[in-house]
């Protein structure tokens, strides 16, 4: 989710404090602990490297999934997180961890293949990462042989097809936009619907599927990017005899090497083995264990004191959700037992900004203040302190390809005073209070809020805080005409490449859902709009990121983080790493040490 609003709602449930070409590195951002990866690889993540993905061959989309080292069939895993999934309809799921956890029952045309840590985007259901032509504007994917759903009925090409036609239907507004925007040459879901609205209403000519094994997308404009979008899980196939509709949120008909046995809303979800689903066709999942078992509703502190303690069935549970809470985690780095259930790494290309309302905060001087004025350092340890992330100077994450290292105001991590002043007194706009909101869900938020509270008085502002349930939140900061100047957001791009980031949140002709902060730059809209017609992946990226220097001259947001995550595993789980793209314990590649 590209926009900063859905893009903070994509955001695994993580925070309990608070294709690619190249790589690109930043320190501190490394794994520890479980089993993170081997020799080399370990070693590279240790040191920081913040991983990027590069794009697969045909053969590399074969199956099986290469083996995890030592793992073994059989068992139950538990997992225990804080809050049931708001939607497991593939055409409806728009969430870091959601995405990574889905994997387990649905599949899509492409997906990310990680072995040792290392991404790779591949062919999933497809026999590769898709075939382009007519400069980007046509795009043919070929289905694998032998792959079915879970009553053992071949996938066929009119299956992805009607489940990428449900985007465009009433009801799935808040997943992701682009398959109806690209298909229909759309400047916003609103206007694409206006076309096209959903499988009831016919068919879709865009697409076109030849046979059972073809499908091909037209598009109006050249679309560099879709082997990523064909990763995501709106591109999952539909079974229109199976569509429930609004029940299909809860029982979503199965491709992948579990199925849904049972799942009793905000209470359990039990998954079982898939026996249609073939490992030679998936190059990405395994099926080590017998059954996966997810419980709901119990805290998170109860949960990771069983796991870290080995108590009950905590050898066998984890989280996918949450990280280890504070409290837990000094005591958890102190005892070498403990430690080794820690589970860390860096949270795929995801960023941690303090955004500034640019419709109401309207002066670039009084802007660049507010980046002196923010205490990053100390609003980093309150929040939970070094592990949370990296302090960031860029608005793109180092995950994205073509990431370039800027310092475009550069200032010490406790900030500046003197120089706020010195852009204070600049400012056409004399400004003496700013109004700041924030989800009161945890302690060291309101604690946050106080820190930039004495922050901003150093400077004669006064800030006034506005603590907001997490709903009224979105609703009033996002959505409304809110009187909001700042907030803190944690956010990504949709996929690891710019092309999702400037476009869909930065121009001035986008929605309030879409460009929060209002941001407004003729020169920048002109820009977007001449590299929307670019064809070519490289030069397309090259562009953007390009672009992006002359966005933040303007400081339109403050950079805070690349962040990272640390989550638990009970002792008896292994192949536990957070997936690099989606940023939480990869789920597909568990497996029980001993059963």
């Amino acid at each position: 989710m590209a926009r900063p609003s859905p893009r903070t709602a994509a955001v695994p449930v993580l925070v309990t404090a608070a294709a690619l070409l190249m790589c690109s590195c930043s320190a501190g951002a490394g794994a520890e602990g479980g089993d993170q990866g081997k020799g080399k690889d370990k070693a590279a993540a240790k040191s920081g490297q913040r991983l990027t993905a590069t794009l697969g061959t045909a053969e590399d989309s074969r199956g099986p999934a290469p083996a995890v080292e030592g793992a073994r069939t059989g068992g139950t895993i538990r997992i225990a997180n804080a809050h049931d999934y708001g939607h497991l309809d593939p055409q409806k799921v728009y969430a870091g961890e959601s995405y990574s956890t889905s994997l387990l029952w649905g599949r899509q045309l492409t997906q990310y293949q990680v072995v040792d840590g290392k991404p790779k985007l591949v062919g999933d259901l497809a026999t590769d990462t898709g075939q382009s032509s007519d400069g980007g504007r046509t795009w043919t994917y070929k289905l694998k042989d032998g792959i079915a759903w879970e009553d053992g009925e071949p996938i066929t090409s009119e299956h992805v097809k009607y489940g990428i036609e449900r985007t465009f239907a009433p009801g799935f507004e808040l997943g992701p936009t682009y398959w109806p925007e690209w298909l229909t040459g759309s400047e916003d879901r609103t206007a694409a619907v206006e076309k096209y609205a959903g499988p009831e209403h016919g068919d879709l000519g865009a697409i076109e599927t030849p046979d059972a094994k073809t499908i091909v997308f037209h598009f109006p404009q050249p679309q560099s990017d879709v082997p990523y979008m064909a990763a995501q899980s709106s591109s999952s196939p539909v079974r229109k005899d199976k569509d429930t509709g609004t029940g299909y949120d809860t029982r979503p008909f199965a491709t992948g090497p579990y199925r849904i046995a049972a799942h009793k809303q905000n209470q359990s979800l039990t998954l079982e083995r898939n026996p249609h689903w073939k490992p030679e066709t998936d190059p990405i999942r395994h099926q080590y264990a017998d059954r996966f078992e997810f419980t709901f509703g119990k805290k998170i502190l109860n949960t990771a004191q069983e796991v870290l303690n080995g108590r009950g069935d905590g050898p066998a549970t984890l989280s996918t959700q949450s990280e280890v809470p504070p409290e837990l985690y000094a005591e958890a780095r102190r005892d070498a037992d403990k430690k080794d259930l820690l589970v860390a790494g860096s949270q795929g290309a995801y960023t941690s900004d303090l955004y500034i309302k640019n419709s109401r905060v309207t002066d670039p001087e009084v802007r660049k203040a507010i980046h002196y004025l923010f205490p990053r350092e100390q609003a980093r340890q309150v929040l939970g302190g070094p592990r949370l992330g990296d302090f960031a100077t860029t608005l793109s994450s180092p995950a994205v390809v073509g990431w370039k290292k800027y310092d475009l105001y550069p200032v010490s991590p406790a900030g500046d005073v003197e120089k706020a002043k010195e852009h204070l007194a600049r400012a056409k706009t004399k400004v003496d209070t700013l109004t700041y909101a924030y989800e009161s869900d945890a302690p060291e938020k309101d604690r946050l809020a106080q820190v930039l509270v004495d922050a901003f008085a150093k400077a004669g502002i006064k800030l006034v805080t506005k603590p907001l349930e997490k709903a009224a939140f979105t609703n009033e900061v996002f959505r409304g005409p809110a009187p909001y100047d700042l907030w803190l957001s944690t956010n990504s791009v949709d996929w690891p490449t710019p092309s999702t980031l400037l476009p869909d949140s930065y121009h001035s002709k986008l929605d309030a859902l879409a460009n929060s902060i209002r941001y407004s730059n003729p020169e920048v809209d002109k820009e977007l709009e001449r590299i929307a017609g670019i064809g070519e992946a490289q030069q397309k990226a090259d562009a953007l990121i390009a672009l992006e220097q002359t966005v933040m001259k303007d400081v339109p947001v403050v950079p805070f983080l690349y962040t990272s995550v640390t989550q638990f595993r009970g002792k008896n789980i292994g192949g536990a790493a957070i997936h690099p793209i989606y940023g939480s314990i990869a789920a597909a590649d568990l497996y029980l040490k001993k059963s």
